[in-house]
Order: structure tokens, then C-alpha cells, then sequence
């Protein structure tokens, strides 16, 4: 007898969801033995009061399948399970309780749980069209992998918000560097324009015999400067810019002052 579930969208979280469901069978009172544990996929035996079969988990594309096999459990027999479970006859049933010490609801049970394995269905009318007909554990565990999923769905569900978030935050840091490079971008074209002005007339006052030592210094510093800050830009270093901006109009001033000084004094 096989039961098969499917959790819908969690297979990223395969591993939590297969710790998870084994840990809320657990406190559901299920034992949990011989478990093999693989990154996709995972087998476990298990047995929750009379009844006992095997769980294998796996990753099937975008879901977690899981499927119990039933191996034994315990239920009131119906009509006709005699051709199901007693491939030797009543007699070899009764035969093997009085052999092996057993009781009769054991060996019935055992009896019908290898039938169930094995495919005789009809032990049971309606089985597989009735949910009523779903043995204990199974519908624990269809109960159990729905909480599992319902966790699972809000843990991605929180994961996607996040991603969301570090989205919006990404797009507005390319906004603002957006912003930030057109500013820088103005600031630099005004002051290689001031910078070219005071070189200009620099050269102007030299030809006319005016001693511009100390403004070339200054105008020189100031381009360099400018130069610095054009680097900055290309690399998207805007946290250095505005400074070295900043410094080389200073230097463009003093060049002018001491032109000025120069020019009066000659």
C-alpha cells in the first residue's frame, strides 16, 4: 500500500523541509529509524503506534515528493480478506500463530500488511476512492507534510521579500549615483573651464613681462587636482570627488589673487 504527497515550490529548502518533518513526527509520537540522508533525496523507516512502513523523500523538479509505503498496520478486517492475506488458507495462518507463539491480531496483522504491500487492494472496499480509508499514519503525515509546507512557505515567502528589498535598495543607490554622477559631471566641466581661464590669462600677463611664478604654481596645483578628480569620476568614486573638486577652486582663486598681486605690482 503507498501513499504518495507532493509539497508544492519548497525543493530549495529540501534539507529543512526533510529535518522539519522528521522532527514534527517525532513529537507526534512516530519512531524514526534507519535513516539515509543524501542532498536530494532520503529513506527513513518509520512506525507510529501498531503501524510501521517506509518513507522516501525527494526533490522532484520544483516540489518535494514523499511516498510512505506501508509494511504493517492494524485495522478491523472486512469481508473478503481471506483470499488477500491467506495464500496458504486459514490453516497455514492458524498454523503459524500456534509456531511462532503469536497472537491472532499480530499474525492477521502481519498477514494483511504484506497483502497491503504487495497490492490486495481489495481486502478493503472503496479504498482508494475514500479518504476515510487512509490508514493512521498516513493521514498524520499528509497533515504533518502540510504544516512542514505552510512553514517552508513562509520562510520563502520572507526570502523573496528580502531579495525585494535589496532590489529596491539597489535601484535607488543606482538613482542616486545617477544623480550624483550629472552633478559631478557639471561641477568638473565648470571648473576645467575656470582652469583654462586663469591659464589663459596667465599666459597672457607672462607675454606682457608680468612674473606669474607663484599663479602658475597655484593654476598648475589646481589642474592636477582637477585631474584627480576627473580619475575618481571614471572609476565611480564619488565619495573622493567633491573634495578634490572642492580643493582645486580654491587653488583656482588663489591663482587669480596672486595674478592680481603680480599684475598691480609690475
Amino acid at each position: 500500500m503507498v501513499f504518495i504527497y507532493y509539497s508544492q515550490g519548497v525543493s530549495s529548502l529540501y534539507k529543512d523541509f526533510t529535518e522539519r518533518l522528521m522532527s514534527h513526527l517525532a513529537l507526534k509520537g512516530t519512531e524514526i529509524t534507519q535513516q539515509v540522508l543524501n542532498p536530494a533525496t532520503a529513506t527513513m523507516h518509520v512506525k507510529h503506534t501498531d503501524e510501521q512502513g517506509k518513507l522516501d523523500i525527494a526533490v522532484e523538479n520544483e516540489n518535494i515528493k514523499v511516498t510512505y509505503t506501508v509494511e504493517r498496520f492494524h485495522r478491523e478486517i472486512e469481508k473478503g480478506v481471506a483470499g488477500a492475506v491467506a495464500g496458504a488458507g486459514l490453516g497455514g495462518l492458524i498454523g503459524n500463530i500456534l509456531r511462532h507463539d503469536q497472537s491472532m491480531g499480530d499474525a492477521i496483522g502481519g498477514a494483511l500488511g504484506g497483502a497491503a504491500a504487495g497490492g490486495a487492494y481489495g481486502a478493503y472496499s472503496g479504498y482508494e476512492e475514500s479518504k476515510n480509508e487512509r490508514t493512521e499514519f498516513a493521514a498524520v503525515l499528509a497533515q504533518t507534510i502540510r504544516e512542514v509546507e505552510d512553514e517552508l512557505q513562509s520562510i520563502i515567502q520572507g526570502q523573496e521579500q528580502a531579495k525585494e528589498q535589496m532590489r529596491e535598495k539597489g535601484r535607488q543607490k543606482l538613482e542616486e549615483d545617477a544623480a550624483k554622477a550629472d552633478e559631478y559631471r557639471g561641477m568638473l566641466e565648470d571648473l576645467y573651464g575656470q582652469i583654462l581661464a586663469v591659464q589663459e590669462e596667465i599666459e597672457m600677463a607672462k607675454s606682457e613681462g608680468t612674473g606669474v611664478i607663484k599663479p602658475k604654481g597655484r593654476i598648475d596645483r589646481a589642474e592636477s587636482l582637477y585631474k584627480e578628480a576627473q580619475a575618481s569620476f571614471e572609476k565611480k568614486d564619488f565619495g573622493t570627488i567633491k573634495p578634490k573638486i572642492t580643493a582645486a577652486q580654491n587653488m583656482v582663486a588663489k591663482a587669480r589673487e596672486a595674478l592680481a598681486e603680480a599684475q598691480s605690482g609690475s
